[in-house]
């Protein structure tokens, strides 16, 4: 696919404006199992990702991701920045300009290790891993209508989080009480996805 400017300023908006809409729901979320500031960590993150959209956006995708995820660093902050900002530079130093989808999955394969290393942690420890693994299984499969089969796939992932035990992040120091609650990380990395996905899907 050919990622021309235009389509990079929709990706990046359409992500911006999934992650300030859903903002209250994500503070929700890690207010029940965290310290609360999720949704307003990923919100100021972004609103940095759009104040830098047009020098973001003329850039060649490796360098828009990197500078993405560079800015997540700096301005998100906890967990989730570093997280964030990881599977973001990882995407950016595997990608081509202009990917296919085999150099897609190969490379949303490498962003997911480098994540579990930098978090130290796996899938089935209620993280943003449990909505990524099932995201890169969904690249892998063979057949049609990839943007709504991903989007699907990564909305019951996130959902799937609720009835488990959190064993890493400040969950995890809930235990059991961390049961019945939907990850925000996970939801979040949802939310994204699907963003990026229909936005492809659109322009494929």
């Amino acid at each position: 696919m050919i990622f021309e400017d235009a389509l990079k300023r929709r990706l990046i908006a359409a992500v911006a404006d999934t992650v300030f809409a859903h903002a209250d729901e994500l503070g929700a979320l890690d207010r029940a199992i965290g310290d609360g500031d999720h949704g307003i960590n990923m919100k100021r993150g972004f609103e940095a990702v759009i104040a830098d959209l047009d020098q973001l956006a003329a850039k060649p995708l490796p360098d828009l991701l990197k500078g993405l995820g560079t800015h997540l660093v700096m301005k998100v902050g906890g967990a989730s920045g570093p997280l964030y900002g990881t599977l973001f530079m990882a995407l950016g130093k595997e990608l081509p300009a202009d990917p296919g989808l085999g150099d897609a999955t190969r490379a949303f394969a490498a962003a997911i290790a480098a994540v579990k290393a930098r978090g130290k942690s796996d899938v089935g420890q209620k993280t943003m891993l449990d909505v990524l693994a099932p995201a890169l299984d969904a690249l892998a499969e063979s057949g049609g209508d990839l943007p709504r089969r991903v989007s699907e796939t990564v909305q019951r992932a996130a959902e799937a989080t609720k009835p488990m035990r959190a064993t890493r992040g400040r969950a995890s120091f809930l235990g059991e009480r961390s049961i019945g609650h939907v990850d925000p990380g996970a939801r979040s990395s949802a939310l994204i996805i699907s963003a990026v996905a229909e936005v492809l899907g659109g322009a494929a």
